[in-house]
């Protein structure tokens, strides 16, 4: 029995600290829309979206504003395609018709007054998070 609840420790200590280790990196972007334009850029996100689902990913985490602040839509996402889902996004988004390059560019900022993107870790936890320093603090 000891050695079950031994075994059971150590494998939670591994599995714990590989999550910390794998934090994932994501894009988190705030949009305030142009006036009159909400449910056309709502529509445009649904296609890509639709796009993603095709290619075997995940949609775009959607955050609607309710009050306080004076942004419209906060989107939560991977920061980088999969490498091995690149081809398959990449023929989603040429069968939908969607636009690219410098069309995609030009055309998208039609639907925003402004709008701020980041880089982040997480999700994750302040333990987690304090898990991955490589100088532990001295106690």
């Amino acid at each position: 029995m000891t050695r079950r609840i031994g075994l059971a420790l150590t494998a939670l200590f591994i599995s714990t600290s590989l999550f910390a280790a794998e934090v994932p990196r994501m894009l988190v972007e705030i949009y305030h829309i142009a006036p009159g334009q909400h449910t056309a850029f709502l529509e445009a996100i649904a296609k890509y979206d639709e796009a993603n689902r095709m290619a075997g990913l995940p949609p775009r985490q959607l955050y609607v504003h309710e009050d306080g602040a004076s942004w419209d839509f906060l989107f939560i996402q991977p920061a980088e395609t999969p490498p091995d889902k690149a081809a398959a996004l990449n023929a989603a988004w040429e069968k939908l018709g969607l636009q690219t390059g410098a069309d995609f560019f030009l055309s998208f900022p039609q639907f925003i007054a402004s709008h701020e993107d980041t880089f982040v870790n997480g999700p994750t936890s302040a333990a987690d998070y304090l898990a991955t320093r490589k100088k532990k603090p001295a106690r």
